[in-house]
C-alpha cells in the first residue's frame, strides 16, 4: 500500500508541478479541469440511486460508473471559460461575487449538512456549481501567480499534516465520531496552531521584496488586515478545510464505501484528495481579489 501511495504521488507531482511552474497558465487550467471533472463523476456516483448514482457498486469501481454527463458539462463549461479568458477579463465584480456566494454557502450550509448528518442532499446542479467554483478559483489563483496558488493550497496541506500528527500524539476527544472516528479536537487544535504560526512567520519575516513580487497568502493577509485579522482568517480557512473533509467522509459513509473511486492507487479517488480544497479555494481567491 505504501509503495502504491508513493508511486501515485510521484506520478501526480510529475504532472502537476510542471503545469504550475513551467507551462502557460491555460495548461494548468486544463489539467485542473480534468481532475475536477473526474471528481464530479465520483461525487455523483456516491449519491443515492434516484439521484443518478450507484454507490454500492462504487466500492469496487476503478472509475465511477455514472456521473459522466455532469463531468462532461463541467469540462465543457471550463473549456469555454478558458477560451474566453485568453482574450477577455471577467466583468467587474463577477469573481468577487461568485467567490463570496460560495464562501457563504460553505460557511452556512456545510456545518448544517454535517449537523443533520446529510451529505447526499446535493443535486447535480449544485455539485457542478461547487466544483466549477473550485476550479475557477484554482485557475484564477494561478493567473495571479504560482506562489499565490500554492500558498493557498499549502494552508490545507499543513492543516491536514498537523491534524494527523497532533491527533495521533494527543487525540482524546472525538470531533465527529459518527462521521469520521479518527478525527479529534486535539487534531483540530494542532492544525490551527501550525497554520497560524507558520503563516504569520512567513507573513512577518520573509524578504519584503520577494513577498511583494510573489504574493504568498500569509503576506497578503498580514499586509492587508494585520496580524490579528490574518490569524483569524487563516483559522477560518482551516475550519472550512475540515468541513470539506468531513462532508466527503459523511458522503462516503452514507454511500457505504471507503473511497470515492480507485482511480489513484493507494489514495482512493480524486474527490478523496481534493475534498478540503473545494470549500477553501474560493475563499482564498476572494481574499486576493479584495486585498491585492
Amino acid at each position: 500500500m505504501l509503495g502504491q501511495r508513493v508511486i501515485t504521488a510521484v506520478a501526480l507531482l510529475a504532472v502537476l508541478l510542471p503545469s504550475i511552474f513551467l507551462a502557460p497558465v491555460w495548461v494548468w487550467g486544463a489539467v485542473s479541469l480534468a481532475f475536477l471533472s473526474l471528481a464530479a463523476a465520483e461525487w455523483v456516483s456516491l449519491l443515492p440511486a434516484g439521484q443518478g448514482g450507484s454507490p454500492r457498486a462504487q466500492a469496487a469501481a476503478w472509475l465511477p460508473s455514472r456521473g459522466w454527463p455532469l463531468a462532461a458539462l463541467l469540462a465543457l463549461a471550463g473549456v469555454s471559460a478558458l477560451v474566453w479568458r485568453q482574450d477577455h477579463p471577467w466583468p467587474s465584480g463577477l469573481l468577487v461575487a461568485l467567490m463570496a456566494v460560495l464562501t457563504v454557502f460553505w460557511l452556512v450550509a456545510g456545518p448544517l449538512h454535517l449537523r443533520r448528518h446529510d451529505a447526499q442532499g446535493a443535486g447535480q446542479v449544485l455539485i457542478g456549481l461547487l466544483l466549477f467554483g473550485c476550479w475557477l478559483a484554482l485557475f484564477e489563483l494561478r493567473q495571479i501567480g504560482a506562489v499565490a496558488l500554492l500558498s493557498g493550497m499549502a494552508v490545507v496541506w499543513v492543516a491536514d499534516i498537523a491534524a494527523y500528527f497532533s491527533g495521533r500524539a494527543f487525540g482524546r476527544r472525538k470531533l465527529a465520531p459518527a462521521i469520521s472516528p479518527g478525527k479529534t479536537w486535539e487534531g483540530v487544535a494542532g492544525a490551527l496552531v501550525a497554520v497560524i504560526v507558520i503563516g504569520l512567520a512567513l507573513g512577518l519575516f520573509g524578504d519584503p521584496a520577494w513577498l511583494r513580487e510573489s504574493q504568498p497568502l500569509p503576506a497578503v493577509l498580514v499586509r492587508g488586515i494585520g496580524i490579528p485579522g490574518a490569524a483569524l482568517v487563516l483559522a477560518g480557512i482551516v475550519a472550512l478545510s475540515i468541513v470539506g473533509d468531513l462532508h466527503e467522509s459523511l458522503l462516503k459513509r452514507q454511500a457505504g464505501v471507503k473511497d470515492s473511486s480507485r482511480l489513484l492507487p493507494g489514495h482512493g479517488g480524486v474527490l478523496d484528495r481534493i475534498d478540503a480544497l473545494i470549500p477553501t479555494m474560493p475563499v482564498v481567491l476572494l481574499i486576493y481579489e479584495l486585498l491585492r
